[in-house]
């Protein structure tokens, strides 16, 4: 089917359309219509992005699907995956019904929220699809709309300093990725990614303001997306929106947050940054190494810290992307397969994580750790539910978790032993505070009478957890899932990456001599 990506991108946005314009009033059969109808989009997503995995051939590392189209201004929609994208659009699909079911109690403004995650999971996908510059800024702003008001309308008591916090800090960062993509387009004549791809940008030494910039144009055209990407991931120090948007956020919110959302700033790096700016990647490389080392550390013993159960795994997500970003520019096989995959496995766990909270908070309406204690009493399903997961985070052999990290600290060791060290201690921290929360909360006799006659998981909650619990374990023990996907797109990645690398060093020895 030639317009197969279209449909799996907009059919989300084609229920919400429905959903606005057709259903009408707040009474129960309005509300249960309206989920109904967004968990029956979410799940016919997911079934038709079926058919993509079916069809990709992950032998081939160029661009499959692809769909080209006139559009506005002169401007071309272009669309299309590779073995990087195409896990992502998985990753998008397979969660979205997960979330609308997750969310299946709520009875506030139910259709508004339906459309809200039906609109972002159409901007989602196209951030991983686009095969345009102005078509790819537009869904990656766009997408900060739909969680603005998720978390602005649906949120907690702080709702709106936390909503206005997190559309200002992403959004500003990207205004320079505009600045950058405007220049890009002045000198390469086009906004085709794919031509991008194959256009070499000056990277000669050039003096701005009094000051000489290594790697020329390409080292401000990094700098300009890394200030996107950085915030969008989030990196230490800009991190901050993020345990603030995850606190006030409602439980669906923070899936989408941590599961998806949070991968833009990763996808970029590896879509944008590694490719069309080599040169500048590599110089710029040991800045990201010892700033992901400071947010696996810091985060860690942030995190260490908290008594709001949300916060803490808000900051265990910084921790754990600071192992992505080493992963990528440490620019070998097993730096970047295990970015990729620590990305997708985190998409899973996290997501889940930020699920066992709710499951909690919907029966006790507090997040607060000392509030609990002894809920394997109560609850033996939720307490074996939990423990599977926080060891997944913690990186247990034999779960997800274990996978990416370890590909990532063996690809950054190649490269800085120093930061893959530091980096390690992340480790042996992220089991203190994940232990400590589990321990707190589960583990202990049930004094509390508040406690004591709170009910173990329903069957909803029961199937919402399921594909979270076979994902998990599936990844973990046949991890070829994803980097078989993977492996020749990255492969081509990589040797495109060295043999720009080689013909800038083949260049400046030419100069070199030139001026001798």
């Amino acid at each position: 089917m030639s317009n197969l990506l279209s449909i799996v991108t907009f059919l989300p946005a084609l229920a919400a359309a429905i959903l606005a314009l057709f259903l009408r009033g707040e009474d129960r059969a309005a509300q249960a219509n309206a989920k109904w109808l967004a968990l029956t989009a979410t799940l016919a997503t997911f079934l038709a992005s079926l058919f993509l995995l079916a069809g990709f051939e992950p032998a081939n590392p160029g661009f499959q699907f692809v769909e080209e189209e006139p559009w506005i201004f002169g401007l071309t929609y272009r669309m299309g995956v590779d073995g990087i994208s195409l896990p992502f659009v998985m990753l998008t699909t397979f969660l979205m019904p997960i979330t609308i079911l997750a969310c299946w109690d709520v009875t506030h403004r139910v259709k508004e929220y339906m459309i809200a995650f039906l609109a972002l999971e159409t901007l989602m996908i196209g951030v991983f699809t686009a095969l345009d510059l102005v078509l790819f800024y537009l869904f990656f702003e766009g997408g900060l709309i739909p969680m603005f008001l998720i978390i602005g309308i649906w949120g907690g008591k702080d709702r709106i300093y936390a909503a206005f916090k997190f559309f200002l800090y992403t959004f500003l960062g990207s205004v320079l990725m505009l600045v950058a993509m405007i220049a890009m387009y002045v000198d390469a004549g086009t906004t085709d990614i794919p031509r991008l791809l194959r256009h070499s940008f000056d990277a000669g030494p050039v003096e701005l303001m009094g000051w000489q910039i290594m790697g020329g144009m390409q080292t401000l055209l990094w700098l300009a997306f890394f200030a996107s990407f950085a915030v969008k991931m989030p990196m230490w120090p800009v991190h901050t929106w993020l345990p603030d948007a995850h606190v006030q956020a409602p439980t669906a919110g923070s899936v989408v947050l941590a599961a998806i959302l949070l991968k833009m700033g990763g996808y970029g790096f590896l879509r944008f940054s590694l490719p069309m700016f080599p040169v500048a990647s590599e110089l710029m490389a040991p800045l990201v190494f010892w700033l992901s080392a400071i947010a696996i550390v810091y985060t860690s013993l942030v995190a260490l810290m908290q008594e709001d159960m949300k916060k803490l795994i808000a900051y265990s997500s910084v921790a754990h992307m600071g192992f992505v970003t080493m992963g990528i520019f440490a620019a070998n096989r097993q730096g970047v397969d295990g970015a990729i995959f620590q990305m997708i496995s985190h998409g899973f766990i996290s997501g889940a994580l930020f699920l066992c909270v709710g499951v909690i908070y919907d029966r006790m309406h507090t997040r607060e750790i000392a509030a609990y204690g002894g809920l394997v009493n109560r609850m033996p399903v939720y307490a074996a539910v939990f423990m599977l997961f926080t060891m997944a985070n913690v990186g247990l052999p034999g779960t997800s978790g274990f996978v990416g990290e370890f590909l990532t600290l063996a690809g950054i060791f190649q490269v800085n032993t120093w930061v893959a060290a530091v980096a390690a201690t992340g480790v042996i921290l992220s089991a203190a505070y994940a232990l400590w929360l589990y321990r707190r909360v589960v583990f202990g006799d049930l004094i509390k009478e508040s406690l004591k006659a709170i009910g173990d998981m329903t069957r909803r909650e029961k199937a919402v957890f399921a594909p979270l619990v076979a994902m998990t374990v599936l990844l973990g023990v046949y991890p070829s899932l994803v980097t078989d996907l993977i492996g020749p797109t990255v492969a081509d990645l990589l040797t495109r990456y060295d043999t720009a690398l080689a013909a800038a060093a083949d260049a400046a020895a030419s100069l070199r001599l030139a001026a001798n």
